[in-house]
């Protein structure tokens, strides 16, 4: 009985999360992010006829030492090639009572931020997001881990 019950809870999440293609999220060493480390996340688009969201997720501490953060992306295709890229400010607590923003647990933060909405791939195949943060320290602490997910947006049947 025990086991059927994870079985149809397991079922249900996954259910209720059918259009995520890719989901990753990288843990950085002893919570600190390098500037000149980025972080590399490759997945495949088989279905062009589908449009995609993209996003970069952020897991801080309460002690993250900023309001905001900058993070620079890069979507190549398989050839290397640079297709998108820009450099993104996010808020991570409110300005004025610092309070965190994103979902908690603790002293710990999840964020999600869009990259790209409502995308068009040109070709279906591999395509790598790079995401390096862009403040203004050499070694960015209380940042616990970096993601991307790609979603569908609709189905075409």
């Amino acid at each position: 009985m025990k086991y059927c019950f994870l079985f149809v809870l397991a079922t249900a999440l996954i259910a209720c999360d059918q259009q995520r293609i890719y989901e990753e999220n990288i843990e950085l060493e002893n919570g600190y992010w390098l500037a000149d480390s980025a972080r590399d996340f490759t997945f495949t688009i088989s279905d062009t006829t589908n449009n995609y969201n993209l996003y970069y997720n952020i897991r801080n501490t309460v002690s993250y030492p900023f309001q905001n953060i900058y993070v620079d992306y890069v979507l190549a295709d398989s050839t290397g090639r640079q297709i998108e890229g820009n450099l993104l400010n996010q808020d991570l607590f409110d300005p004025k009572s610092f309070e965190p923003y994103g979902s908690g647990l603790g002293d710990i933060f999840d964020h999600q931020f869009p990259l790209l909405t409502d995308y068009s791939f040109p070709v279906s195949g591999d395509y790598t997001v790079s995401l390096k943060q862009y403040m203004r320290r050499d070694t960015l602490k209380d940042v616990i881990a970096v993601g991307i997910r790609v979603e569908r947006v609709n189905e075409i049947e």
